[in-house]
């Protein structure tokens, strides 16, 4: 991995077909929200296959913490398309048959001449596409879990975000009573 691509730098915006051929940028994908990044070997990969399965199984949590995720993978149309399927994402999948990503990062898997896969990572971005954290995947156990997922983008939330709730607003003077929302009052029965 190119060593400018660490926690606090910025990860390249990448254009690529998704896996509808169209084209998009990493930056539109993200727009305000944190991202969770998978590199991936691609179809043919189990190890794959299982991360991407959890991560599915995790998309509704993910989504209503207002976290995008994308993937990037050197599949071609039709194998991206079964991949994503197989798994049953509901986000968007990248293709990179011209292994630029690959090549620019300088993460070729040089133990798999057949396939010409990336070494798998995942990354974990906040807004404007800066790396809050990495991790090499090339080991299945390397691979985040779906928890140490969840409590990442905690910290990737932009600074306009409550982050702890009405209580923390309510203290700052953002939300309670006459501040525009009315909070319920709970009776003793």
């Amino acid at each position: 991995m190119r060593s400018d691509i660490a926690p606090g730098g910025t990860f390249p915006d990448y254009q690529l077909p998704d896996h509808t051929k169209v084209p998009g940028r990493l930056s539109e994908l993200q727009g305000d929200d944190p991202l969770i990044l998978t590199l991936a070997r691609g179809h043919f990969c189990p190890k794959e296959h299982q991360q991407h399965l959890e991560l599915a199984a995790a998309y509704s949590k993910v989504a209503v913490a207002y976290t995008q995720m994308a993937t990037i993978a050197t599949d071609g149309d039709q194998e991206l398309k079964e991949f994503r399927a197989s798994v049953g994402a509901q986000w968007t999948f990248l293709s990179d048959p011209g292994r630029i990503v690959q090549k620019d990062l300088g993460i070729q898997e040089y133990t798999d001449p057949e396939n010409d896969p990336m070494i798998p990572h995942t990354l974990v971005l906040k807004p404007g596409l800066v790396i809050h954290s990495i991790y090499n995947g090339y080991w299945f156990w390397g691979r985040p879990s779906v928890d140490e997922l969840r409590r990442r983008p905690t910290g990737c939330q932009p600074r306009d975000r409550p982050r702890l709730g009405p209580q923390r607003s309510r203290a700052a003077g953002g939300l309670g009573p006459g501040r525009g929302v009315a909070l319920p009052r709970l009776e003793q029965l």
